[in-house]
């Protein structure tokens, strides 16, 4: 390996970090640099992620319960005005 670096964080942040350690069965120093590799790509724009990639844990999250909401937005829209009116 190369080069040691010695940084100072916050009792908060060494918790979190101690914490995701733990779950993932990984050191604290592994976490640490995957996140610095990471900021790093993301800074030199290596590692460019998509507008989909920010948001895919939530697509398909939310559900609501109108089978062809897609399909007749319009409709339910109106529907809803109509009530409301």
């Amino acid at each position: 390996m190369g080069s040691q670096l010695t940084v100072r964080i916050p009792d908060e942040l060494e918790t979190q970090i101690a914490g995701l350690a733990k779950g993932m069965r990984l050191k604290r120093s592994d976490i640490v640099r995957l996140a610095l590799e990471r900021f790093v790509a993301e800074s030199q724009g290596q590692d460019e992620i998509t507008p989909y990639e920010k948001v895919r844990r939530l697509v398909g999250g939310i559900s609501s319960g109108i089978p062809d909401l897609g399909e007749s937005h319009r409709k339910h829209l109106m529907e809803k005005l109509k009530q409301r009116a």
